[in-house]
């Protein structure tokens, strides 16, 4: 999950590399809007993972098939879909992406992720909350910042989970941002919280290199 510090979020797809253990359901019947998730009929099939060398290291890159597959998804969840989409995360080692969405809106979706799957394997997952929901549920705390500053709660970050669990709240003042936060935007609002350091400013080194040639 990307965070932000003290700015706004916008919750795009992340390309985090996953490695969750999955049950054997590739090739089942995977009916619209399923509850507990599904999987594409690209995922019968093992593929190995490529890699590109940077600085000397040897490290997973995503293939262009399935770049081109998540970037179709991450548009048409953010505008056709966005009642549904959640998020996704790209699996390099495991050659797979992972689709968050909320099951009970995605009947369309689902139809969408098979169309668009092609051979690759999409991982698709249950979420609790859709992208529009939290992205309001983010700006509305941001917004309030200053609020809760004032009331001794120290907010240090503020960002969307991708696979939909809620908004996470990084702040120092954890026991104190639960009791407070529900109390004022209700139990049902969807905030995680987390401890989080205070911001601590990056400072400037400079390197002196030799100029080329020297």
């Amino acid at each position: 999950m990307h965070r932000v510090r003290l700015s706004r979020l916008l919750l795009v797809g992340l390309l985090m590399i996953g490695g969750c253990a999955e049950p054997d359901s590739a090739g089942e019947a995977e009916a619209a809007g399923r509850v507990g998730g599904w999987r594409t009929a690209g995922c019968e099939f093992s593929r190995a993972p490529e890699h590109t060398e940077v600085g000397g290291v040897r490290m997973p890159v995503t293939p262009a098939p399935l770049r081109a597959a998540m970037e179709q998804i991450e548009q048409a969840g953010r505008t056709r879909f966005a009642a549904s989409f959640a998020g996704l995360e790209v699996d390099q080692l495991r050659v797979r992406a992972i689709v968050y969405r909320v099951p009970s809106a995605a009947a369309g979706f689902d139809d969408f992720l098979r169309q668009t799957a092609g051979n690759n394997c999409i991982v698709v997952r249950d979420a609790a909350h859709a992208v529009t929901d939290l992205g309001e549920w983010h700006d509305r705390v941001v917004a309030d910042l200053a609020y809760w500053s004032a009331r001794g709660v120290r907010i240090v970050t503020v960002g969307s989970r991708h696979d939909g669990a809620g908004v996470e709240i990084g702040t120092r003042d954890v026991d104190l941002a639960r009791v407070a936060l529900p109390a004022h935007y209700g139990d049902e609002a969807p905030l995680v919280f987390v401890e989080e350091g205070p911001v601590t400013p990056l400072t400037s080194t400079r390197i002196n290199s030799p100029e080329p040639g020297r």
